[in-house]
């Protein structure tokens, strides 16, 4: 395994408090990292509906776009932390956005094929490099500072990958949603409705192909600044001895409420339109209650801004607690209120959100040292839970009505409360 250390820092795997510039311009290029991979993901949300219309998809077949991305973090997550342990952080990185870029141009043969599966194999190839990218940061930017202050600095890294989840759809939705379909698929023959989807796919290429050059030029520019990352070889483990730190009952309390965290902002995010249309909330229509969305996530990012200050003088597990509290509380008052307080409450929980990823990251991943790695790919594998929780969700809200299947996120929360009160106070080891 191998563990990094900025050049001129004073600490094992991180920096002193005066850290020199070669760490101040690492933590440039790992934010840019994380509004990259934060963007793209978000993209999904654009390109759902046009292969929807594109492909005539139900919408559980159009929810294969999510699946590919959630398939990816469940496989590579701890491949890419093997990686790690054998080239490092700065080239790992290079491989994971030479993958993104990979994915990118798979763009090209999907459209020309015409076929869905080959659009789904594309983004599963990006959401690869997505992944590998991410097991690379989360661990890089806790280590590029005091250990006092990582809980601070992954929260404010977070906050760009807010910034990419806002910026990345109102531009893809210019370019890609321009204009969904007029054209009957039902009258065209096969031979001209292959010709139809390969033409019109050619929007959806144009803009990934754009992301394919801003992606291999960045992989390029991590290369060339990779030797400013010192990195110190270890004794390499097998893939699957990740799973040992589940024996330390801190990580293993961290890794599950990255699963119900994400599962949580998952399915809130996935019930908002719907819940918002309700006569007895807002009644909005569609497209208005569309809009309320990026409040939502919008929360998020002033949230991990805000954040990334508290939690330099208070105390992170403390922060956290708090945040599962009134993340559970908001979602009682959305259920059992009417009106502009039910609706609002909901998009609320979205500032709540902001702080919640990176400190159940940084506190479970305490003391790990030259495990970071390992632990950083194990959970990620966690963060399958976004596909899991909103299903049993959406199975709740079926049976019991969109209100009461808030009681599912609700109880993920105050599973996160609990590790924050655990967590409250700095790992004592042996």
């Amino acid at each position: 395994m191998q563990i990094g250390q900025p050049a001129g820092t004073a600490q094992p795997g991180g920096a002193s408090a005066n850290a020199s510039p070669q760490v101040a311009s690492l933590r440039i290029f790992v934010f840019a990292l994380f509004f990259t991979f934060g963007g793209i993901t978000s993209l999904n949300d654009v390109i759902i509906p046009k292969l929807k219309d594109l492909f005539t998809l139900s919408y559980a077949q159009a929810m294969l776009v999510q699946s590919a991305f959630f398939a990816a973090y469940f496989i590579v997550s701890l491949p890419a932390a093997a990686i790690v342990q054998r080239i490092g952080y700065m080239r790992t990185a290079v491989v994971g956005l030479l993958t993104m870029t990979a994915g990118c141009l798979l763009f090209i043969p999907a459209s020309s094929s015409g076929m869905f599966i080959t659009f789904l194999l594309a983004l599963f190839v990006l959401a690869a490099g997505i992944t590998i990218v991410q097991v690379v940061a989360n661990p890089l930017i806790s280590m590029l500072g005091a250990p006092a202050t990582a809980s601070s600095r992954l929260t404010f890294a977070q906050a760009f990958n807010s910034l990419g989840t806002t910026v990345f759809p109102y531009v893809g939705a210019i370019l890609i949603l321009g204009s969904l379909a007029r054209v009957d698929q039902s009258t065209l023959s096969a031979d001209a409705l292959a010709a139809y989807r390969a033409a019109e796919s050619q929007v959806v290429v144009h803009t990934y192909l754009g992301l394919a050059v801003a992606l291999a030029i960045v992989a390029f520019l991590v290369w060339t600044n990779r030797k400013k990352l010192v990195e110190h070889p270890h004794p390499e483990s097998t893939m699957l001895g990740a799973f040992d730190l589940l024996k330390q009952p801190r990580f293993a309390f961290g890794t599950l409420c990255i699963f119900l965290y994400v599962g949580a902002e998952v399915a809130v995010g996935s019930v908002i339109v719907n819940y918002l249309m309700q006569h007895d909330v807002l009644g909005l229509g569609a497209e208005a209650a569309g809009k309320h969305v990026p409040l939502y996530w919008g929360g998020a990012m002033v949230g991990r801004f805000l954040g990334a200050y508290v939690l330099r003088i208070c105390s992170p597990g403390k922060v956290l607690a708090g945040a599962g509290a009134i993340a559970a509380l908001l979602l009682l008052v959305s259920a059992t209120t009417h009106g502009a307080a039910s609706g609002w409450a909901l998009l609320a929980i979205g500032l709540v959100n902001s702080i919640m990823f990176p400190t159940i990251f940084t506190l479970a991943s305490e003391g790990l040292g030259e495990r970071a790695a390992e632990g950083s790919g194990l959970i990620c594998v966690a963060i399958v839970g976004g596909a899991i929780v909103p299903l049993i969700t959406g199975y709740a809200a079926d049976a019991a009505g969109l209100r009461l299947a808030l009681a599912v996120p609700a109880l993920c929360y105050l599973v996160i409360l609990a590790f924050g009160w655990y967590a409250r106070r700095p790992l004592q080891r042996d």
